[in-house]
């Protein structure tokens, strides 16, 4: 048993669901596995597979390792490929990790999984995952904050560092929401949840709109976009690791304006909201440049990532913003930052994605088709200049 969560509730003791698939999948596919070797697939494209798939003898094995690596807490830890094939001592050592507290809703942990067993459970209705998934779902609503936010990892210590900021770094507060959303309206995969999880996820979603709202940084009186990470008390911008500073993010951002776009019939400070956004990407685009890998025989054959002048480059954007002046912003492990991509070191240069083509499919077709339907004759990208910028 578990002590109080973040918002007072009591966590929820993580059954070993695990024994309940041992004999129950050993029927299905046990001795057919012992004839043939398996292949395994990519975790990546677990959730891509046709629909029979969901009911096959891989697919379950995938699923028993998904059990097998969910903690005692309810949810994952992150950057594991879940699909490989594990020997008795791989899962042997992952019995004996169960207690650890390393559950994270970053890079697509939690969410994923439980999106997972979601599908293996409906195509086999093997009691196990069903069980997986439930435990997940009350790891969600625990690790809520009570005004609505997710916090990077959950449990935290009391002198975490930014993993217990709000976070929206790579769709962890969204991920969060949208399977929480998918399963208070019952939607495909998720009519199973009982009826007094589905009450808890709708009231949880509910939370999390109004902790984005609050989250949205204003500048000058305006909406704009958000930052990677939001104070949990404040809900003002926060840096996470030494190269992330506080700014406004041209890649997370998008896919928080897609989540706010999705709502049915939106308030009207949700429509405020996107309506901001959009705007606010369309002032930062940047244009007359493109970013492209130049060989570097100096960097040992490697390559180097060079911004060049193109009249006929598309529109592009920073992962980061100053805020206030909309300025790109880049920074290496010193921690200090620099005006221009060429200032910071080799290493960071090419391994972070400091420019990308994230809200281009939001300006061109999201948008439009939710302003003609939510927001008619309140076009904001109508007469807005775009502004160049160069590196």
């Amino acid at each position: 048993m578990f002590g109080k969560g973040v918002n007072g509730r009591n966590t929820i003791p993580w059954m070993a669901t695990g024994l309940l698939c041992l004999f129950a999948a050993a029927t299905v596919f046990a001795a057919e596995s012992k004839k043939k070797p398996v292949t395994p697939i990519s975790w990546e494209r677990c959730l891509i597979q046709s629909g029979e798939f969901y009911a096959g003898d891989e697919a379950i094995r995938i699923a028993d390792n998904v059990l097998l690596y969910q903690r005692n807490t309810g949810g994952w830890p992150k950057n594991i490929d879940m699909a490989r094939l594990l020997s008795d001592k791989d899962e042997t050592a992952l019995r004996k990790a169960k207690g650890r507290k390393d559950s994270t809703l970053d890079n697509g942990a939690t969410h994923t999984q439980m999106r997972y067993l979601a599908r293996v459970y409906d195509a086999t209705k093997l009691e196990c995952f069903r069980q997986a998934f439930l435990t997940a779902v009350d790891y969600l609503l625990e690790a809520q904050y009570a005004n609505g936010g997710w916090p990077q990892f959950y449990p935290w210590e009391p002198n975490a560092d930014y993993s217990r900021y709000i976070t929206f770094n790579d769709g962890a507060m969204i991920g969060a929401m949208s399977i929480l959303r998918d399963i208070a309206e019952k939607r495909l995969y998720y009519t199973f949840v009982d009826e007094g999880r589905r009450r808890k996820a709708e009231r949880a979603v509910q939370k999390g709109i109004e902790c984005i709202l609050k989250c949205q940084i204003i500048v000058d009186g305006r909406r704009t976009a958000w930052c990677q990470q939001h104070d949990e008390k404040t809900f003002g911008p926060r840096p996470a690791r030494i190269y992330e500073k506080v700014s406004i993010c041209g890649a997370e951002s998008v896919g928080v304006v897609q989540f706010l776009m999705s709502i049915d019939n939106p308030k009207p400070e949700v429509i405020e909201a996107v309506q901001g956004a959009v705007a606010w990407f369309d002032s930062a685009r940047l244009t007359g440049i493109r970013q492209i890998n130049k060989p570097d025989e100096s960097k040992g054959g490697r390559y180097d990532k060079v911004i060049v002048r193109d009249t006929t480059a598309p529109p592009m954007w920073a992962r980061f913003y100053e805020i206030g002046t909309n300025r790109p912003i880049f920074c290496g492990r010193d921690g200090k930052i620099k005006s221009r991509l060429t200032k910071i070191e080799h290493e960071r240069r090419i391994h972070y994605n400091w420019y990308g083509y994230w809200p281009t499919g939001l300006l061109t077709i999201d948008y439009p088709a939710w302003q003609k339907k939510w927001a008619p004759g309140k076009n904001v990208l109508e007469n807005q200049p775009a502004e160049n910028k160069v590196d």
